[in-house]
């Protein structure tokens, strides 16, 4: 058996460490109302002081059963992945999104009726502040405890941008102390055995059909990766998270390979079905192990005691991955807008450039930005939509949330949605400003010295695969186009079709893979009516300017893809060699027909949303 322990924040795990990576603050959504007058005096009596120690208690209280039940639900992905009950899997996953936001609801009812007339006190809330931070302050994770208190404060006042009288900020930094259960395996002269104990020890490990198959298929991996001189000499142990990583039909074991010099990310990925548990891969580059844990992969569903001291031996093996996308990727997504909003405002407080139009063409249902010095773009709706789109709004909105509960794939970014942000608008090109004001009044507008967005989505920067494919060297333009074909196969199987398949709704992410980004007419492959086009009968059908046959609504006919999306000629054979099949629509309905009864059957569209005319 694995010698257990816990692992500190600072890595070593002979002992308890405390955690660093905090920052405490402001909801992710936004940032600050016209905040209330500040430098006021306050003048609060014992019974003040009681009161808002009892608000803070019950702030705390329902804090502390959201998080119960997120525990619950995500305990059960384990019995969801040994039942093969995937549907149970994909409920699961959506009802843990939506907690959040209940809870939080449930939380501000409760306050805002035992506030009554007092609602609107400042001067009560920042006692209640107070009050809340001498409670939580010794807490496992209490910067979640500080960002629920913010969701509700932010409600409860409408604050936008910060407004550090009612709500937490990066400048109350605290400490918390935590560790992650970890098991230690020796390696010593026997890596198959190391790899025998290991499998012993997973709560599925009686449930892997064939053991000693899958202990040679690891090793082999792990063997013949030092082997090629990734590494300097072979491991000595083997660290692993004691809890299993679940998402999807997968079940990953996750942990590190301890050399003399050097530390190697492991990941174990297995898969279930009738014939049993299965090994699935084993994945040991950073780039591997850093896109399974991407902005373009669903959440995690793993049972961790103290989520910061998991990301911080994370981070250990993947160093370059910022904290908020590992909040994120961990299910704690609340946790992750956050830390994310945070970071943005320091590097705005330590670059000097502007806000510009990000690279590509101009959307015509978003305006898109950037910081050049930052990675980050952010998108806002616009009031009126150019030809030929015939979205609403709210159809927009709605497709954005689809993906935020939809299986991504690894190839659909995540959005995240933002609500009352403050930016410096002298930080904006006039160009830029003018049209954010102009042409999206709806969410933007100006107060004093800054540029206030009502609502947008911020997601990481990638470069559009329109302008890669002309900048990149030959190699690398056919690895990308092939990846395209790969990422449309991929939506394809969880039932996702982008919609407009252009090459500028498409990026290239730093590890060369392929991502769809542009949500505004995706919907399910099931809804799609794919058709072969009809051949015409009479010289004037097959000269016709216009369609000569009836085209319903859903109707897709990929045979006229190909002349419409834009492929460099260069690229077009290498295209066609590897995915020719994709321009038929008996391939398109041979997906349809599997996602009918896959068990990666994905969440539903609202009913309301159709799929767009082909």
């Amino acid at each position: 058996m694995g010698r257990y322990a816990w692992l500190g924040s600072h890595g070593d795990a002979s002992q308890v460490g405390s955690l660093t990576q905090h920052h405490y603050g402001a909801i992710y959504e936004a940032m600050a109302v016209p905040a209330p007058a500040r430098g006021f005096f306050l003048n609060t009596t014992v019974a003040d002081t009681a009161s808002a120690k009892a608000l803070a208690g019950t702030i705390a209280e329902h804090f502390r059963a959201y998080n119960e039940e997120f525990g619950r639900i995500t305990r059960r992905a384990a019995l969801n992945f040994l039942a093969e009950d995937w549907h149970a899997a994909q409920n699961d996953a959506v009802a843990r999104i939506e907690l959040y936001e209940q809870r939080v609801s449930r939380a501000l009812s409760a306050v805002a009726g035992e506030l009554g007339p007092e609602r609107s006190d400042v001067a009560l809330w920042s006692e209640i502040k107070r009050a809340y931070e001498m409670l939580v302050a010794r807490r496992p994770d209490s910067d979640f405890y500080r960002t629920f208190f913010n969701s509700v404060s932010r409600d409860l006042f409408g604050t936008v941008g910060v407004n550090t009288e009612l709500e937490f900020c990066a400048t109350n930094v605290g400490r918390a102390s935590g560790a992650v259960p970890i098991r230690v395996y020796r390696v010593g002269g026997s890596l198959t055995g190391a790899v025998r104990e290991i499998l012993a020890d997973l709560p599925f490990g009686a449930a892997v059909s064939d053991q000693d198959a899958a202990v040679h298929q690891i090793s082999a991996d792990i063997g013949r990766y030092f082997e090629l001189g990734r590494q300097t000499g072979a491991p000595e142990s083997i660290e692993l998270i004691e809890p299993v990583f679940y998402r999807g039909l997968h079940a990953f074991v996750v942990g590190r390979l301890i050399g003399d010099s050097s530390i190697t990310p492991l990941v174990i990925a297995f898969t279930n079905s009738a014939k049993g548990v299965r090994v699935d891969g084993v994945l040991l580059s950073r780039a591997e192990v850093g896109s399974l844990f991407g902005y373009a992969r669903s959440y995690f569903h793993v049972d961790l005691p103290v989520v910061s001291a998991a990301i911080t031996l994370l981070r250990s093996f993947m160093p370059r991955k910022s904290i908020d996308e590992l909040y994120t990727v961990l299910g704690r997504a609340k946790q992750g807008k956050t830390e994310r909003y945070f970071a943005l405002h320091r590097h705005l407080s330590t670059s000097i450039d502007s806000f510009v139009h990000a690279p590509g063409e101009r959307g015509l249902v978003m305006i898109v930005f950037t910081l050049p010095s930052h990675d980050l773009v952010f998108k806002v709706i616009r009031d009126h939509f150019g030809q030929p789109k015939t979205s609403t709004r709210a159809e927009v909105i709605e497709r954005y949330q689809f993906v935020f509960r939809h299986d991504r794939a690894g190839r659909l970014v995540d959005a995240q949605e933002f609500k009352r942000l403050r930016l410096p608008r002298a930080r904006f090109m006039p160009a830029l400003a003018d049209e954010l004001l102009r042409d999206a009044s709806e969410s933007c507008r100006v107060e004093g010295d800054d540029l206030i967005v009502e609502h947008c989505y911020i997601e990481r920067r990638l470069r559009p695969l329109n302008l890669f494919l002309r900048e990149a060297e030959p190699a690398a333009a056919e690895a990308a186009i092939i990846d395209y074909g790969n990422a449309l196969r991929d939506l394809a199987a969880s039932n996702v079709f982008p919609g407009d398949l252009l090459l500028k709704n498409f990026g290239v992410t730093n590890h060369r893979r392929v991502i769809f980004y542009d949500y505004d007419e995706l919907c399910l492959v099931t809804d799609c009516v794919f058709r072969d086009l009809p051949t015409p009968r009479f010289e004037e059908e097959e000269t016709s300017a216009e369609p000569w046959f009836h085209c319903g609504p859903h109707d897709v006919f990929p045979e006229q893809w190909l002349q419409f999306l834009s492929i460099p000629a260069a690229l077009k054979e290498v295209f066609l060699r590897h995915h020719a099949e994709l321009l038929t629509a008996a391939w398109w309905r041979s997906q349809a027909a599997l996602a009918e009864h896959a068990p990666t059957q994905p969440y539903l569209l609202p009913a309301n949303l159709a799929a767009p005319a082909g």
